[in-house]
């Protein structure tokens, strides 16, 4: 069986999907697509119809690729007024050989989360912290321990049900399954993990194109996070209202021409191009440069305030992502608003290095987590349509020892 996975990630700027087979622990890039969305609104879906149209269009670009058809897929849904809440369960062990298995663990986290069940929110997953047996010791994958009892605890993240409702409901009305879904927060953690992190305090700031989403993880799990109203289209703006141009001229000034840090701008380099009112302009790297700067240094402002906010705690890393930091230049103004005590995320996966692509990326990851805690063998796509592909050498290898060894999901679906 070639075990292939689909993830979209439905952006107000674009929709990403991202199709990766999992081959000898290492994750071989098949096909992606970002086409610019329409009807979205700050993640959330407010023109059903072009929003439809929009995601059609990703998706045939994939299925062009491949040569088949996508049926099944992995959703992100907003974290808009998400909740993160500590969560206990516990389950008896009653098999006759009173051994952990997947049923058990199946069962706990279920437990776990029907106690703390919200009238209008909808639970999106469980994040496993620990698991003990017989109140013995703590370990992260308890199956094959023997004893009487199987406690976890965890982090449960809910949502608004609107928020999932929305994004499954346009996905389906395509004939597409969506057969889990996660939030940014945790595709992003699960593209950038490393063994480190599993024993550290950090933050991920996403730089979206209409809002900026700052996370906090503890030991790898994310426990709180926060939206700032401010992106990379704030820059077209900037550029837009200074040089009155269309917005969608401003976008590739900022995205073919201006590069991050203005030092690093050419005062001579020139971009030619025609305002609103049809008059002849030229831009100058240096300048535009200054304008794109002073609004990425507001953003991470912003949100290195925000994390000050989130925990008065030692912050051991900060990651940058979000198609904004994949900007020329873009690491050394991080460099110099957070001291160097903040890095530009990479992906590495070959043909995907945009940091657009980080949680359709990572929530790959954290889906291949919670089937190997489950114990299922599962692929989406039919056997037949598993001929036609042909994965894509990558250099993302996985160890053991880091994210797909160390396992924290859960894959409530039977």
């Amino acid at each position: 069986m070639k075990h292939i996975y689909t993830s979209i990630d439905i952006g107000s700027d674009t929709i990403k999907v991202v199709v990766c087979e999992l081959f000898n622990n290492k994750l071989n890039l098949l096909a992606t697509s970002s086409v610019r969305s329409q009807g979205i609104k700050r993640g959330l879906i407010t023109d059903t119809e072009q929003a439809a149209l929009s995601l059609k269009k990703a998706i045939n670009e994939v299925n062009d690729m491949l040569g088949i058809e996508i049926k099944k897929v992995i959703a992100s849904v907003p974290s808009y007024y998400a909740d993160f809440k500590m969560v206990n369960g516990e389950v008896a062990i009653n098999n006759e050989e009173h051994l952990v298995t997947h049923k058990e663990i199946t069962t706990v986290l279920q437990n776990a989360a029907k106690n703390n069940l919200s009238v209008n929110n909808e639970t999106v997953t469980i994040l496993p912290i620990d698991f003990t047996v017989d109140n013995q010791r703590l370990v992260k994958d308890p199956k094959g321990l023997v004893g009487k009892v199987l406690k976890v605890r965890g982090i449960m993240i809910d949502t608004p049900k609107k928020n999932i409702v929305s994004v499954v409901s346009l996905i389906e009305s395509l004939g597409i399954e969506v057969v889990d879904i996660s939030i940014n927060a945790v595709g992003d953690i699960n593209a950038f993990r490393t063994k480190q992190m599993n024993n550290q305090i950090g933050a991920i700031i996403n730089i979206g194109y209409e809002t900026t989403t700052v996370s906090l993880y503890n030991k790898g799990i994310v426990v709180k996070n926060t939206i700032i109203g401010l992106g990379g289209r704030n820059i077209d703006n900037d550029v837009a209202y200074i040089y009155k141009v269309n917005l969608n001229e401003a976008r590739k000034v900022k995205e073919k021409f201006a590069v991050a840090d203005k030092k690093y701008a050419n005062n001579y380099e020139v971009f030619e191009t025609v305002d609103t009112t049809g008059e002849d302009i030229k831009i100058t790297q240096k300048e535009v440069s200054e304008i794109v700067m002073s609004r990425i240094e507001e953003i991470l402002a912003l949100a290195r305030k925000e994390i000050k906010t989130l925990t008065n705690q030692r912050i051991d890393y900060i990651i940058i992502t979000g198609g904004t930091s994949s900007m020329r230049h873009f690491e050394t103004v991080v460099d110099r608003i957070f001291n160097k005590k903040a890095t530009v995320g990479s992906i590495k996966i070959i043909g995907l290095r945009n940091n657009k692509y980080s949680v359709a990326v990572g929530n790959i990851v954290y889906f291949i987590n919670k089937l190997k805690l489950k114990g299922i063998n599962y692929t989406m796509v039919d056997e037949d349509d598993e001929e036609e592909l042909s994965a894509v050498k990558s250099d993302f290898d996985v160890p053991n020892d880091s994210m797909l060894g160390k396992v924290f999901g859960y894959f409530f679906g039977e």
